[in-house]
């Protein structure tokens, strides 16, 4: 039997001309670097627009409350009437779920995948829901603001997912709950002390582009 014949293809150079005309020369730096760092901000909105918690993961990203605010906004005027989950505004997409009269919001980059973000938001709105006890309305979210911090904090740190099982988020907050209700005041306050340490540190390095810490 005989070996099938390979045939070469030379494609022709695209010259300084051909790009003037409007050719765009050949790249093999087609696809983006994975990164850990899916999550670029996380919001709760009211039916009004206003934000009842927020959490952004890139210092980069908006560094001044007024221009976080101010996406929030843009983002709330694209989305609050709209069918759809998905939103893509200012170059990010982002993810959303309505609940009577609040606004979830998972914000990545252009290229992030819409199901790894939709993961996050599920598991966030569920386990929401759960320490709201089905009640998912402004008023609960105010009384047990605490809780959904805690519940933020065990799914995404620093921007790195790392939870998407409402079960598991879950146990750990309950394991944090119990952890500082047990412990007395005194080491309560140098444990807080301790950690708004760390994360002024993290922040500091980031700001330098130094940092080679885990977040």
């Amino acid at each position: 039997m005989s070996l099938p014949t390979i045939k070469y293809i030379h494609l022709p150079k695209i010259g300084a001309s051909a790009v003037a005309n409007g050719c765009k020369p050949f790249t093999t730096n087609l696809v983006t670097e994975p990164s850990l760092y899916t999550v670029k901000a996380v919001f709760i909105l009211d039916n009004d627009g206003n934000r009842l918690l927020s959490k952004y993961y890139d210092p980069e990203l908006y560094p001044s409350m007024k221009e976080q605010k101010t996406f929030e906004r843009n983002v709330f005027n694209k989305t609050h009437k709209a069918d759809n989950e998905i939103a893509f505004l200012e170059g990010m997409t982002i993810v959303y779920k309505s609940s009577i009269d609040l606004f979830f919001y998972v914000v990545g980059s252009a290229q992030e995948n819409e199901l790894m973000l939709m993961s996050v938001l599920n598991c966030l709105f569920d386990s929401t829901s759960h320490i709201l006890r089905k009640n998912v309305e402004r008023r609960c979210l105010l009384e047990n603001m605490e809780g959904v911090f805690l519940v933020v904090d065990e799914i995404i740190d620093g921007g790195v997912i790392l939870e998407s099982d409402p079960q598991q988020v879950l146990q750990k907050v309950n394991y944090r709950v119990r952890f500082l209700s047990v412990i007395p005041q005194n080491l309560l306050y140098q444990y807080n002390h301790w950690k708004f340490k760390q994360k002024t540190s993290v922040l500091d390095c980031r700001n330098t582009n130094q940092c080679r810490c885990l977040v």
